[in-house]
């Protein structure tokens, strides 16, 4: 059932009335951060997966099992609603069943399955779009997986930045006929483009990576929009944080003159020591020890 209510409040952002920026999420420790401020839903994509797993970048080299299995631990780890990016559903039609069936079992309140050709072909220079039959295919696959029908299945293509607005329409137009529940574009620049596509489908809409010019809030919301996410900063700045403290060790600061440290209130918050304690206390009879 908790999982259930994670996925009932990603359903009530899509059915919302407000376009809502999601915290990108890649660890335990993220998704509590982002819990304890107070977003409404985290965004697992599939670069910071490739990134927090393997340390490689987002060429398709991340494995399903390893994509469920961080979705598990950053599900034990806070209650925050968590979208995930399935990328190409690891395979064709059947892989995708197994896709869904695996991120649901582990705690996902959706993902999306996208129509972009991965692992990249041999000798294109450039990212390929899977036809709009097998596309469509996935999709079905995608919501015939489901056993919790409260799971939320988004349709994305990538057909703005790899074919033409027609056709980004076209392979989106068949997605919400098949079922799904939002759709997810890439790629979107204009606010012409925005408006075509909010006028010829019907459903909640997910923008990735947004242009600085349609990024109004208002205006995303009137069409539509209920997700915008705005790339994937927080494991950059994480990135960043450990090469400036382990540089600064290497070249012999002490400890205590390292810059930028959590504090020790804020490291005790993200690990619960206090909750921790607790049940040390009440299961294994440990004794408080005084502040």
């Amino acid at each position: 059932m908790a999982w259930r209510n994670r996925r009932a409040a990603l359903r009530a952002i899509l059915s919302g009335s407000r376009c809502v920026r999601p915290a990108s999420v890649y660890d335990a420790i993220s998704i509590r951060i982002a819990d304890d401020l107070g977003f409404e839903l985290g965004m697992f994509g599939g670069s910071v997966a490739s990134l927090a797993i393997l340390g490689d970048p987002d060429v398709a080299l991340i494995t399903l099992t390893e994509l469920a299995e961080q979705m598990r631990r950053m599900a034990r780890a806070a209650a925050l609603p968590v979208l995930v990016d399935a990328d190409h559903g690891y395979g064709n039609a059947l892989n995708v069943r197994r896709t869904v069936q695996e991120l649901e079992a582990a705690g996902a309140a959706g993902l999306t399955i996208e129509d972009t050709l991965l692992p990249q072909a041999f000798g294109e220079a450039t990212p390929q779009l899977v036809s709009p039959e097998e596309g469509l295919g996935k999709i079905k696959a995608a919501l015939d997986a489901r056993i919790d029908p409260t799971v939320v299945i988004v349709g994305r293509t990538g057909a703005l930045t790899m074919s033409t607005l027609e056709d980004a329409i076209d392979r989106a137009v068949a997605y919400e006929a098949a079922g799904v529940d939002a759709l997810f574009f890439t790629g979107v620049k204009t606010r012409a483009q925005l408006d075509a596509i909010a006028a010829a489908t019907t459903l909640p809409i997910v923008l990735g990576g947004p242009s600085d010019t349609i990024t109004d809030w208002d205006y995303l919301a009137s069409r539509r929009v209920r997700i915008a996410v705005q790339g994937h900063a927080p494991i950059a700045a994480a990135t960043q944080a450990v090469f400036a403290t382990l540089s600064a060790i290497h070249d012999g600061a002490a400890p205590k003159n390292l810059p930028g440290l959590a504090s020790a209130e804020l490291m005790e918050r993200v690990s619960r020591a206090a909750i921790v304690r607790e049940r040390g206390e009440q299961f294994l009879g440990l004794k408080r020890q005084p502040d």
